[in-house]
Order: C-alpha cells, then sequence, then structure tokens
C-alpha cells in the first residue's frame, strides 16, 4: 500500500497511489491514516495536472536523523566508522514535499544533498527490542537530508547546519509494503547520478535503529527516521535539481534555488 498526502487547491487530503498501467490514481481517503483506518471516499484523481503531491508526513514531535550510517560515506568525510548509532535532530520546519524548491541559507555556500530511505513510525514506540520494532513502522519514504557543510564543520553541533527550513524534502509517498533489508538508494544531480548505494550497506540496521532509538525516546506516530546516506554526497548549487530515489519506493525531486 502506498499512501500520499495532496492537494487540488484546497486543503491537503491523503490517497491510496494505485497504478493502472501508465496511469496513477490517487483513491482519496477520509482524515489522516496515521490515525484513524484507511477508509477509502470513493473519489478517484489521476495523477497530473492541478494535482500536486505534498510531504507525505509532517511530523508533529520529530526527525530522528542517523549521521555516518555507511562506511564508505564516513570514510569519504574523513570520519572513523561509529561504534554506535550517531543521533542528531531535525526539526519538523525543515521539512518540504516533492517539487518545492531547496532554498539555500545565506549563511552557507557549501550545501550537499544526502539521499536516505527514511523510516515513517506508525505507533507509539519506547524500549522496543529489535525483534519487534517492525511492528511499530508504518512504512518508508524517500528522504534529502540536505546538508550546509560549511556550518557543520564549524558549528560542533548539527543543528543549523542540518535544521534550516527546507533542509528535509520528503516523499512522494509512504509504501507500507516494502522490504528495506536490500534497496539502491540514489541521488542525481541533473540527470546525473551521484550516489548508487544500498541499504544492506548500512552499518546499523533498521530494527536496531529503531530500538536504539526508542531506549531514549518516545517515537511518536509520524515521526520520521533518518538512516544515513552512502557515499558520493556532493554540492548543489542555485538552478540544479536534485532527485533522491530508493528501490521500490520512487523519486522524490526537488530544484534549488537562493531567495533574493
Amino acid at each position: 500500500m502506498r499512501i500520499a498526502r495532496f492537494t487540488t487547491g484546497d486543503d491537503p487530503r491523503y490517497a491510496l497511489v494505485q497504478q493502472e498501467g501508465d496511469r496513477t490514481y490517487l483513491a482519496v481517503l477520509t482524515g489522516d491514516p496515521l490515525y484513524m483506518p484507511v477508509t477509502p471516499t470513493g473519489e478517484r484523481i489521476e495523477l497530473g495536472d492541478g494535482v500536486r503531491l505534498l510531504a507525505p508526513v509532517i511530523p508533529r514531535s520529530k526527525i530522528v536523523a542517523v549521521g555516518r550510517n555507511y562506511a564508505d560515506h564516513a570514510k569519504e568525510m574523513g570520519n572513523d566508522v561509529p561504534t554506535s548509532p550517531l543521533l542528531f535532530l531535525k526539526p519538523n520546519t525543515s521539512v518540504v514535499g516533492p517539487d518545492d524548491p531547496i532554498v539555500l541559507p545565506d549563511f552557507s555556500q557549501e550545501v550537499s544533498y544526502e539521499a536516505e530511505l527514511a523510516i515513517v513510525i506508525g505507533r507509539l514506540a519506547k524500549d522496543v527490542s529489535p525483534e519487534a520494532a517492525p511492528g511499530y513502522v508504518l512504512g518508508y519514504t524517500v528522504a534529502n537530508d540536505v546538508t550546509a557543510r560549511d556550518a557543520q564543520r564549524t558549528d560542533g553541533q548539527w543543528a543549523r547546519a542540518k535544521g534550516f527550513d527546507s533542509s528535509c524534502p520528503l516523499g512522494p509517498w509512504i509504501d507500507t509494503d516494502l522490504n528495506p533489508e536490500d534497496v539502491g538508494v540514489r541521488s542525481r544531480v541533473n540527470g546525473e547520478v551521484k550516489q548508487d548505494g544500498r541499504t544492506s550497506d548500512m552499518i546499523f540496521d533498521i530494527p536496531f535503529l529503531v530500538s536504539y532509538i526508542s531506549e531514549a525516546m518516545t517515537l511518536l506516530p509520524g515521526d520520521v527516521i533518518l538512516t544515513g546516506t552512502p557515499a558520493g554526497v556532493g554540492r548543489i548549487d542555485v538552478g540544479d535539481r536534485v532527485e533522491c530515489e530508493v528501490e521500490g519506493i520512487g523519486a522524490l525531486s526537488n530544484p534549488v534555488v537562493r531567495r533574493a
């Protein structure tokens, strides 16, 4: 099942994504499927003109991100492989959706893309075991952990570098059936492949991450976990278009701008 959040110019709504040949339809749902049973209204809308996909979830609580969870990425950044997950937080104000602009912040001259598999939590999780962790996951989506790399180096703490507005594109939808153990994670800038990794190369796998994070903080429905990025990160600039893709889910594309 794929769950999308969208608008046709009115208030955001939710829908199941249905594929029929080369056409994609949205089967509209009543309410928010994070908090109530999935109930179709009977209305179907073809994805296309007049339909805008939104970030599939806006966390009411938090985004927990995992740094250096691929050994090749840790190496390319000149860092040791961590012996335990390196966690940081991104605010929900950093979230944007498909085709929304990534706005380069005035304080940075070196902003990077980072394609990632994102976990969407489906129910309250506290002190869960790795074995039980999959039962607390609603599904998965694609993320771009946009980073002001120069601020990351100078600040020590990563709040500004990783948490600025538009630094967390999510989309295009939530896939509840994905097996995340070994899927491709890729990025392209202006059509050129930059990253091409697999989740099987993660240092800490998804059940362990959910369990580890839940020991420190309660995970709430709609919370998002970013699971790390493979090697190949690099700079983006005004006029670029960044596409992040997770095999089995789809692609998330965003233009890059800077406010005048």
